[in-house]
């Protein structure tokens, strides 16, 4: 009877296992004899299933173990191109495992061009899987391999209509196409599926992916668009996605027609406000916040906003330095009344943001900043002195340390804000590093640097704890403690804030790459010490002292650093010629060194705004965006070139 059973899974060729099979025979009779007479027939049952798997399990063996170790030998074959061995044994494999052999079996035949085997096992396996149209494309492929194009579109075009409303097998269908690269039939597969699913889904981000693959951006961003328009929960996954497709775009095409088609879509449906974050959003990408704060204004207004909006996007407009956009923003949120829930905080940012602008951008009379020192008064005595109006305070002490040469008030009034009751813990950390700068300002360098340890100490895994240790190192700098402030400033590398995480890098660079190889530091002491001078306002004190260090040090790694230093101060001095100057001895000596783009940058900016030349400005725009395509002045030259040009922005 065991035999009955066992003849069909296999033939046995090897003579051991004969024998141990005809012993296992014998056995099996023995028991079949003893136990007829006596034993139950359900325990007799049992024995005799476990006997015959124990021999099952013999003779199979071998067969898994062989055809394992054929399939090893294949792929093997496959992939070192000795295609004809590979087929052979994907042949023999194929009626034990179809499924499984089919795809290196069909790439062998196809690297073979055995057209018609290919065409004969496609067709086989379309037999068995109807359903299944990847098979369908691999038989197009198989006419488009043999030279065939109009054949293998005709089977694609057969194929894509056999379509079913079955999302599973639209995307299986596409990715079969997609697999080969063939962007056009994966199209017609989704929108041949999105024909047949119509609401229930629309294959909007696969549709994008191809439209990108296919260079077409203005089908991926109108995918993209309808995507949110029909879930407005997929916004920020879709934003992510644009930010990386639409952010490096040196002619700005990409991001114009993303404008152009959101723009659209705000005219049809206005009522549909996620059009208009998402324009916002780009107007920020492109650092356009005179555009953003049109468009967040009125949103603002449509939606009956309390102005928040639009005093976060003042707040980041003021960090990009865009001032003019911040003050728009934050005097929008003024004007909406003193009730507003946002009226202290704006009239606070407006103050402050007018503060950095006129000294920032070194364009202020010593009217300016008077009228600017009573603009902060008048505030407060409205406001009140509290710990809700403390920055106001630190902007004034600002104001009047490196302004308006008043450091003892300004010191007194941080002293007293220190200590208000109720004052926050971000707010009084700030006071106490803006007292610290002012002390440092003063030279008292020693109660300078312990408000900075004290910040440091309370905020330890903080971005103001980082920005206090910033400060503390380049203390150590100015004093000439180089190893110490390079080692604080390396852990710094790695800060939260990418801005400390820069300074820190550029700052421990120029320690690192000025120190002598005999570790002399005598002309880095001679530049930290013209830098505390330019810190502190004495321009006149630090140009001599650079001059000592050109002079005492010709040719020294130091040189670039000099010269850029002394035309920063010439700009505070307003003696443009000398920082054009200066400028120009830099990209000319050093164009490979890093302070090159810097340098550029803002000797085109001279010849824009202070010698009113713009086909200059715009030659040296354009050298910039050709020599420097890594500097990151990129994008605000780009904007302005553009501008130069003539081009209409929005």
């Amino acid at each position: 009877m065991a035999f009955i059973y066992l003849m069909p899974f296999g033939t046995i060729q090897d003579s051991t296992l004969l024998t141990n099979l005809k012993l296992q025979n014998h056995t099996m009779k023995k028991i079949f004899k003893n136990e007829i007479a006596g034993i139950k027939s359900g325990a007799f049952l049992k024995i005799l299933s476990s006997l015959f798997f124990a021999v099952f399990i013999l003779v199979s063996f071998p067969s898994s173990a062989q055809s394992g170790n054929d399939r090893k030998l294949a792929d093997q074959y496959l992939e070192s191109a000795e295609y004809e061995k590979a087929a052979e044994l994907y042949d023999k494999l194929s009626d034990r495992d179809p499924f499984g052999t089919y795809p290196n079996y069909l790439r062998c035949l196809l690297s073979m061009r055995a057209y018609d085997k290919a065409e004969k096992l496609v067709k086989k396996f379309i037999k068995r899987q109807p359903d299944n149209l990847s098979y369908g494309a691999d038989l197009g492929f198989v006419y488009f391999s043999s030279g065939d194009e109009a054949k293998a579109n005709q089977q694609y075009d057969k194929t894509i209509k056999l379509l079913k409303p079955d999302q599973g097998m639209i995307i299986m269908l596409a990715n079969a196409f997609i697999m080969r690269q063939d962007w056009d039939h994966a199209l017609a597969t989704y929108l041949q599926g999105k024909g047949l699913i119509k609401e229930e889904y629309g294959f909007h981000f696969e549709l994008a992916e191809v439209y990108y693959q296919k260079g077409d951006f203005t089908g991926m961003i109108n995918e993209y668009l309808d995507a949110v328009a029909e879930n407005p929960m997929t916004q920020q996954q879709v934003l992510n996605i644009l930010q990386a497709r639409v952010g490096y775009d040196p002619e700005n095409n990409k991001a114009d027609l993303l404008r152009t088609s959101l723009l659209r879509r705000i005219q049809r449906n206005p009522e549909q406000s996620m059009f208009s974050e998402m324009l916002i959003w780009l107007f920020v990408q492109q650092k356009d916040f005179e555009s953003a704060f049109l468009q967040a204004k009125a949103l603002d207004k449509r939606l009956k906003e309390d102005g928040s909006r639009v005093m976060s996007l003042g707040n980041l407009a003021a960090s990009n330095q865009v001032y003019d956009a911040a003050l728009k923003c934050y005097q929008y949120v003024i004007d909406k009344g003193n009730d507003n829930v946002n009226y202290i905080p704006a009239r606070m940012e407006l103050l402050n943001t007018y503060n950095k602008k006129i000294t920032e951008e070194n364009s202020y009379t010593s009217a300016d900043l008077i009228k600017l020192e009573k603009d902060y008064e008048t505030t407060l005595s409205e406001l009140g002195r509290s710990g809700k109006t403390a920055g106001l305070i630190r902007g004034l002490a600002h104001l009047r340390t490196f302004y308006l040469d008043r450091t003892d008030s300004a010191i007194a009034d941080l002293e007293q804000a220190i200590d208000f009751p109720g004052i926050s813990r971000q707010t009084q950390a700030e006071c106490k590093l803006e007292l610290g700068d002012i002390l440092l300002f003063q030279g008292n360098v020693w109660d300078s640097d312990l408000l900075y340890a004290q910040v440091d100490k309370d905020f330890k895994h903080d971005a103001l704890g980082q920005e206090a240790k910033f400060r503390s190192a380049r203390l150590d700098y100015f004093r000439g403690d180089f190893l110490w402030a390079q080692a604080q400033l390396d852990v710094l590398k790695s800060a939260t804030s990418q801005l400390i995480a820069n300074d820190a890098l550029f700052l421990s660079l120029l320690i690192m790459d000025n120190m002598g190889l005999d570790s002399a530091t005598d002309a880095l002491m001679l530049y930290s010490k013209a830098d505390l001078l330019s810190y502190r306002n004495k321009n006149d004190e630090a140009l001599a002292t650079l001059d000592t260090l050109l002079n005492q040090f010709p040719n020294h790694s130091l040189t670039d650093e000099a010269w850029y230093k002394a035309a920063r101060i010439m700009d505070v001095k307003h003696n443009y010629q000398a920082e054009d100057s200066l400028y120009k001895k830099i990209v000319e000596a050093y164009s490979e060194d890093i302070l090159a783009d810097d340098a550029l940058y803002h000797r085109a900016e001279l010849y824009e705004n202070k010698f009113k030349d713009p086909a200059k400005a715009m030659e040296l725009y354009q050298d910039l965006l050709t020599k420097y395509l890594g500097s990151l002045f990129v994008v605000e030259a780009r904007k302005r070139y553009r501008a130069l040009r003539g081009d209409v922005l929005n």
